[in-house]
């Protein structure tokens, strides 16, 4: 049975949420604030996370933001009673990999969570068997491997930012477009919103580029989309070597 952390303040949405993903297959781990998050991941390893914005003392977003800079990757989901379009982008430039708007139907939770579970299991988020090893400046990008590599120190990705530096570095030199992108790295059925290329694109240039504003590799096309530009003498993928 797959673990849901669901770390909520609310103590009546809490238990409504964990009988009705026991329902659905679920064990739904629960959890009034973040005071013991970190404790309840290392312990009882749940497979996703759903977290409210708004709780006393450290809060979702703070949280989330905390966690992916440790490099867990696991995937998050934010639960917030604000819906605002900025909020969904504040929430996913923190590192969350899907938003729910409060009220919500709790069955819109559980296929959002069927669909982040799902887009993480897919072969656009897994290891790239075919795809080698790839070297730009001073990274190694070892697709087959699923790591990302900083003069031999292994940088952490999420899924998403995973599977959307692979897709550009499999069409290197290749202007792809937003649409595109979002099929291979979300799947065709995706109704993701429409700015998490965008997002997952920003989070991958404050890890990858010296210069964010002024990127060297992951590129920005007008009217298009993005482009990775590489190194010519690295991207020709070579055989991954034994860590």
């Amino acid at each position: 049975m797959k673990k849901i952390l669901i770390v909520d303040d609310d103590p009546e949405l809490r238990q409504l949420l964990a009988t009705y993903l026991a329902r659905h297959g679920f064990d739904a781990l629960l959890l009034p604030d973040t005071r013991k998050l970190d404790e309840y991941l290392d312990r009882y390893q749940p497979q996703l996370v759903v977290l409210d914005l708004m709780m006393p003392g450290e809060d979702g977003l703070a949280a989330c933001r905390r966690l992916r800079a440790r490099g867990e990757t696991r995937p998050v989901i934010m639960l917030t009673a604000r819906d605002e379009p900025v909020d969904r982008v504040l929430g996913l430039e923190m590192g969350a990999d899907d938003y729910v708007g409060k009220p919500f139907d709790p069955r819109e939770l559980v296929a959002r969570i069927d669909a982040v579970l799902r887009r993480g299991a897919r072969l656009p988020a897994a290891p790239d068997p075919a795809g080698g090893v790839v070297c730009f400046g001073r990274w190694r990008f070892d697709r087959g491997a699923r790591r990302l590599l900083c003069n031999s120190q292994e940088v952490a990705l999420t899924s998403g930012e995973f599977a959307l530096l692979n897709a550009l570095v499999g069409n290197a030199h290749q202007p792809m477009r937003r649409e595109r992108l979002l099929e291979l790295t979300r799947g065709e059925d995706s109704e993701s919103y429409d700015r998490s290329v965008d997002v997952q694109m920003h989070r991958l240039r404050r890890l990858i580029e010296d210069d964010p504003a002024h990127p060297r590799y992951l590129q920005t096309v007008w009217g298009i989309g993005y482009v990775f530009v590489g190194d010519a003498a690295g991207l020709a993928p070579v055989a991954a070597s034994a860590p």
